[in-house]
């Protein structure tokens, strides 16, 4: 039996095509699959690079680690601190009610979690991969079997020191099951020195992360983003909105609506007035020269901007929060966005679509499969 967790299952439907006259009212997104560790491939296939798998019943070293990067931290951001930010609002919007949930979960939780964290001297911010990976259920099974509030595979829970038989599931122990977590998260970090890399790496396996790291040259994660399984890079920024929503935001949890003029630093902020966040505006010259099509399938919009000749920068400006429908965030009960592309660009569009939508589904395929 499957348990009912925070991400649900990601489902496409056809494209179907709708032009506007204006923009619509509502953006609707959808949620991702729910998430797995996949480091049983690691497991079998373990070289040196990962021998280290094999003793991760010792006591971790207490070398202080780097802290994790919350919306807002601009020196660890750059020019993508306002993307984050942006993104971190509609994840807020998308889930407030679900959040609410899971905050009264971790009244009961996030004590104990923090405790074995700190023993582990993991930044207690990693707890909320825990929020993402179950939404704190210690039943939670997924369709491919990992089980427990840090969804671990049968065979990574063994070689982390867990019992895994048919009398007992140490996977569904809140305790142990953190325990082992720990041990594996201080294992990814001793391997990529970067907390958003160890939380891409915990949900693909580290080999993905590798390669897109040998094929970049960097180690960061807004350079190899676009190399890593399309579901690794909505893991990552799932994770991000979690944490900075609870670590800064936790107050508006449950109310609905974010004040209009908060900002994402490192100080405690005045939560007194509540608003909608706004929605993203155009000129009027971009709203005259822009058509809107209704989609309900995610497409590739480096390929449609190759295949229609739609400048990339201006694609991606007026489709600014295209990256929450794709990496799946559901807002309301419809299942379409409207993507936004110049009014000559709409008869190519329909001309072609169904091969945009075949070749986008082949890339994304690609990506998921990249193990």
């Amino acid at each position: 039996m499957q348990c009912k967790v925070f991400l649900m299952s990601l489902c496409f439907a056809a494209v179907s095509v709708q032009v506007f006259a204006q923009e619509a009212n509502t953006i609707v997104l959808k949620a991702p699959a729910p998430r797995v560790i996949k480091t049983d491939t690691i497991i079998k296939n373990a070289g040196p690079e990962h021998k280290s798998l094999l003793a991760l019943n010792t006591a971790p070293a207490n070398a202080p680690f780097k802290g994790v990067p919350l919306a807002g931290h601009k020196a660890y951001y750059g020019n993508m601190t306002d993307y984050v930010n942006g993104f971190v609002r509609q994840y807020f919007g998308a889930h407030n009610k679900t959040l609410n949930v899971v905050q009264g979960r971790g009244n009961n939780k996030f004590s104990m979690i923090d405790n074995v964290l700190t023993r582990h001297n993991i930044p207690t911010e990693l707890k909320y991969l825990a929020v993402i990976e179950s939404a704190l259920n210690n039943k939670a099974l997924s369709p491919v079997g990992a089980v427990g509030p840090w969804q671990l595979m049968e065979t990574t829970a063994q070689m982390l020191g867990l019992k895994v038989s048919g009398k007992r599931d140490d996977r569904t122990d809140w305790f142990k099951s953190t325990n082992a977590a720990a041990k594996y998260l201080n294992t990814l970090y001793d391997q990529f020195n970067d907390w958003l890399l160890v939380v891409a790496a915990y949900n693909s396996g580290p080999v993905p992360v590798q390669r897109a790291i040998q094929r970049t040259g960097s180690h960061s994660f807004w350079d190899i983003k676009k190399y890593l399984p399309r579901e690794t890079q909505g893991h990552v920024l799932a994770f991000i909105a979690t944490a900075s929503i609870f670590e800064k935001m936790k107050g508006f949890i449950g109310s609905g609506a974010i004040p209009a003029d908060f900002k994402f630093s490192n100080e405690n902020l005045d939560a007194s007035a509540a608003a909608v966040p706004p929605k993203p505006k155009f000129t009027d010259e971009e709203l005259k020269s822009m058509a809107i099509v209704r989609i309900n399938e995610p497409l590739n919009l480096d390929f449609l901007s190759d295949e229609l000749s739609i400048d990339k920068k201006l694609l991606r400006k007026w489709n600014a929060d295209y990256d929450v429908f794709l990496y799946g965030v559901a807002s309301t009960s419809e299942d379409f966005y409207s993507l936004r592309i110049p009014k000559e660009k709409l008869d190519g569009f329909i001309e072609k679509k169904q091969l945009i939508m075949r070749r986008s589904a082949q890339l994304f395929a690609a990506e998921s499969n990249i193990l």
